[in-house]
């Protein structure tokens, strides 16, 4: 067995661990591979250990990455923008991925949906909430989501599934439980009067994953847990 699919083993055990815990169905967490900076070699030897669902952080680098893995994978993947997305470049991140996780204000779902519409795709997306209030992340405040997503619903391209959020950083991870348990909250609020619920909580990374399951998380951006440490080590969405 390779250290990639050891540690894959080891996150599958713990988050299965956590979600029993939790009176939840493992089966209902997913696993999000981040492989941001990481080669489309590296890429593959995921795929090669079991992984289908892939994570990006910039449309430049994910615009080389894809094709290039597409290409050699021999089976189909699932590409997810977990990272800031600018309008002049919803259209390209249109034809690429097929989740976006970072829509988190209207002019941006609009962007999203004509590239959608002229690449002839339907893209799933969730709104990135900025559940801390903190300045200098992205994301809409949780008083926003209910105009926002009516935005997205608007889009015939596009299909709203969900919320993501990016938490502050925290040495101890039941720090961020609240921020967690918030977000599902939210994900209620929002569900109220819809006819169809959304399903997706898009939270909980390599340092407190096992905290975002208890509190709800349907996918998990795993980066350094799984490929080990990046260069620069920043936390970003893994």
């Amino acid at each position: 067995m390779s250290g990639l699919a050891a540690r894959l083993a080891e996150l599958r055990a713990r988050i299965d661990a956590r979600a029993r815990k939790a009176g939840r169905d493992p089966a209902a967490v997913k696993l999000l591979a981040v492989t941001k900076t990481h080669p489309p070699e590296r890429v593959l030897e995921a795929v090669s250990a079991g992984l289908r669902a892939f994570g990006e952080n910039r449309v430049q680098e994910a615009d080389a990455k894809i094709p290039a893995v597409a290409a050699a994978a021999g089976v189909p993947l699932e590409w997810h923008l977990v990272g800031s997305l600018q309008r002049n470049k919803a259209a390209r991140a249109a034809a690429l991925f097929d989740v976006v996780h970072s829509v988190d204000r209207a002019p941006l779902a609009a962007a999203l949906e004509r590239g959608a519409a002229a690449a002839g795709r339907h893209i799933q997306v969730l709104l990135q909430v900025n559940v801390d209030a903190e300045p200098q992340k992205g994301g809409a405040a949780p008083a926003e989501l209910a105009e926002l997503a009516r935005a997205v619903d608007a889009c015939a391209h596009l299909r709203l599934v969900g919320l993501m959020t990016v938490p502050r950083a925290c040495a101890d991870p039941e720090e961020v439980r609240p921020s967690f348990a918030r977000m599902r909250s939210l994900l209620g609020e929002l569900n109220r009067g819809r006819a169809v619920p959304l399903a997706e909580l898009s939270m909980g990374m390599s340092d407190d994953f096992e905290v975002a399951v208890e509190e709800g998380a349907t996918w998990l951006r795993i980066g350094t847990a799984l490929f080990g440490a990046r260069n620069g080590g920043a936390r970003e969405k893994a």
